[in-house]
C-alpha cells in the first residue's frame, strides 16, 4: 500500500531521538506550490525584443545596401580628390570651390571622353553597317571556295531577315526599352548621389574629422587621424599613378594605331588608357578588343599587331613601368593586389575591384606600424639557394642504393 502524506508525517513524528527522519518520496507533494521566478516573463520579453530587432536592422541594412555602397564610393572619391583639394586650399583658395573646381575638371573630362567615344563608336556602327554587304560577299565566296559550296548573298540575308530568332530577339529588344530606360535613369541618379556625397566628404573633411575626434579620447584621436593621412596618400597615389600609366599606355598605343592608320586613333588610345588602368589584371586585354575590332575592318592583320602589341606591352607594364611607378604610392605584392582584387569582386561587384588595392593598401599600411620586424639571417636559403656543404637529393639516393650493393658483396665473400 502506498504512504500517504498522513502516515509520512506519523513516521516523522514518532522518529526516536537522534535517528534521521526518513526522506520524502520522489513522487510525493510537497504541499506548497511553486510559482514561476519572477525573473523569466522578463527575459521572454527582452529575447523576443532583440530579436524583433535584429530583423528590423537586417531588413533595414539589406534596403540601405545600395545607399552604402554609394557612400563608400563616395568616400574613396573624396580621398583621392583630397590632395588636389589640400594643395588649392593651402594657397588661399576656398575649401569648397577648390572640390568645386576639382570635380569641375573631373566631369568635363569624362563628358568629353564620353562623347568621343560614342562619337566614334556610332560612326564606326554606320560604317560597318554600310561595309556588311562587302563583308559578306567575302565570307561568302571564301565559304565556296573552300568547302566547294553554292551560296547566295541574297537567299543568306533573306533566311536572316526572315528567321524566327531574329524577329523574337526584336520583339524582346522592343520590349525591353522601358527596362534600359529606367536603368539609365537609374545610374544617373546614382552617380549624382555619389558626386554629392563626395562633394561633401571633400569640402568638409576637416569639420567631419572634427566631429568624428570629439568622440574619441585624445590616444584613439591620434590613430583615428593617422588612419585617415594613410588612407588619403594610398588612395590619392593609387589614382595618381593610375592616371600616369594611363597617359603613357594611351600614348603608346595611339602611336600603333597612327601607324597602322586605325580610324579614331586619338580616341582609341584613352579608351585603352583608361580602362587597361582602371579595371586591374584584365583591364589591358579587355581595352584591347575594341581596337582589335575596329582595325579588323580595315585589315584582319591589323588586328594580330594589336594583339601582340597589347600583350608585349602588358608584359613591359607588369614587369618594368609599374613596380617603378607604384613602388612609393602602393606598395604592395602583386599577388596581394590580384587576391584583394578577386575579393572585392565577390564581396562587392566592379565597385569591389576598384577600391580593392586602395583599401588593402591602407590596412597594411596602418598595420605596419604595429608589426615588430626583426633583421633576417644571412642565410643562403633565403635568396633560394641551397647550403653548400649539404647533400643533395640525388647524391643521397646513389648513396642509398650503393650502400646494400657493397653489403651484399661483403656477404658474398
Amino acid at each position: 500500500m502506498a504512504a500517504t502524506d498522513e502516515n509520512l508525517q506519523v513516521a516523522v513524528d514518532a522518529a526516536p531521538p537522534g535517528t534521521t527522519p526518513p526522506e520524502r518520496p520522489p513522487g510525493a507533494a510537497s504541499g506548497t506550490r511553486v510559482g514561476m521566478p519572477r525573473w523569466l516573463p522578463r527575459a521572454m520579453v527582452l529575447a523576443l525584443a532583440l530579436i524583433a530587432c535584429f530583423q528590423l536592422g537586417n531588413w533595414a541594412f539589406h534596403q540601405l545596401t545600395g545607399l552604402l555602397i554609394n557612400i563608400l564610393i563616395a568616400f574613396f572619391l573624396a580621398l583621392a580628390v583630397e590632395p588636389a583639394v589640400s594643395w588649392m586650399a593651402a594657397r588661399r583658395v576656398r575649401r569648397g570651390l577648390a572640390t568645386a573646381l576639382v570635380f569641375l575638371a573631373v566631369m568635363v573630362v569624362g563628358a568629353g571622353f564620353v562623347v568621343l567615344l560614342g562619337s566614334m563608336l556610332a560612326g564606326q556602327i554606320v560604317d560597318m553597317v554600310e561595309d556588311f554587304p562587302k563583308y559578306l560577299d567575302q565570307v561568302i565566296n571564301w565559304i565556296n571556295q573552300t568547302f566547294h559550296t553554292d551560296l547566295n548573298r541574297v537567299e543568306v540575308q533573306d533566311s536572316l531577315l526572315h528567321s524566327d530568332w531574329l524577329q523574337k530577339y526584336v520583339q524582346n529588344s522592343a520590349t525591353g526599352v522601358l527596362d534600359v530606360s529606367a536603368q539609365v535613369l537609374g545610374g544617373l541618379f546614382q552617380l549624382l548621389t555619389i558626386l554629392l556625397f563626395s562633394f561633401y566628404f571633400a569640402a568638409d573633411g576637416p569639420r567631419l574629422r572634427r566631429a568624428l575626434c570629439s568622440v574619441l579620447p585624445p590616444a584613439k584621436q591620434a590613430e583615428v587621424l593617422r588612419a585617415w593621412e594613410i588612407a588619403v596618400d594610398k588612395t590619392g597615389g593609387y589614382l595618381y599613378s593610375r592616371g600616369l600609366m594611363a597617359l603613357i599606355s594611351g600614348i603608346a598605343h595611339y602611336i600603333l594605331f597612327a601607324a597602322l592608320d586605325v580610324p579614331y586613333a586619338p580616341v582609341l588610345g584613352v579608351w585603352v588608357g583608361l580602362v587597361s588602368q582602371f579595371i586591374p589584371t584584365i583591364g589591358t586585354y579587355l581595352a584591347g578588343a575594341l581596337p582589335m575590332l575596329i582595325a579588323f575592318t580595315v585589315d584582319p592583320w591589323y588586328a594580330l599587331w594589336v594583339l601582340i602589341f597589347v600583350v608585349v606591352y602588358q608584359q613591359f607594364e607588369n614587369y618594368v613601368l609599374q613596380p617603378k611607378l607604384t613602388a612609393k604610392t602602393v606598395d604592395i605584392h602583386p599577388a596581394v593586389a590580384f587576391g584583394s582584387v578577386i575579393a572585392g569582386t565577390a564581396l562587392l561587384g566592379a565597385v569591389g575591384a576598384l577600391i580593392a588595392i586602395p583599401a588593402v593598401a591602407t590596412l597594411q599600411a596602418f598595420l605596419g606600424a604595429y608589426v615588430k620586424r626583426y633583421d633576417v639571417t644571412d642565410d643562403p636559403r633565403v635568396h633560394g639557394h641551397r647550403r653548400r656543404g649539404g647533400a643533395s637529393l640525388l647524391a643521397r639516393a646513389r648513396r642509398a642504393l650503393k650502400e646494400p650493393r657493397e653489403d651484399s658483396e661483403t656477404d658474398a665473400q
